[in-house]
């Protein structure tokens, strides 16, 4: 098997691009990476919020009433406002 031996510049002038090159490569990892790990995080979060909302979402649910129940339910608990007949919601215009 043989081994890859890197290429040594006979003069400094050959390696001064190749050094710039590797600078600028080095930069544009870190910051690849550096994105990377926000994206992730990014993930994380929204992954919690999403767990919270069909938590939410599944207390919700198993709050309704069942398909033969005819009453209805106030889901959000807030209390409910007595509807008035005589009201038909019609603005008035004077």
């Amino acid at each position: 098997m043989t081994e890859h031996t890197p290429h040594v510049p006979s003069d400094s002038t050959e390696s001064d691009p190749i050094a710039a090159s590797l600078q600028r490569l080095s930069k544009k990892i870190q910051l690849i990476d550096s994105a990377v790990k926000a994206l992730h995080q990014d993930r994380s979060q929204l992954e919690t919020k999403i767990e919270d909302a069909q938590k939410r979402i599944q207390h919700i649910l198993s709050r309704l009433p069942e398909q033969s129940d005819g009453r209805q339910l106030n889901l959000l608990g807030e209390p409910a406002t007595p509807t008035n007949p005589e009201d038909d919601n019609e603005p008035t215009t004077h």
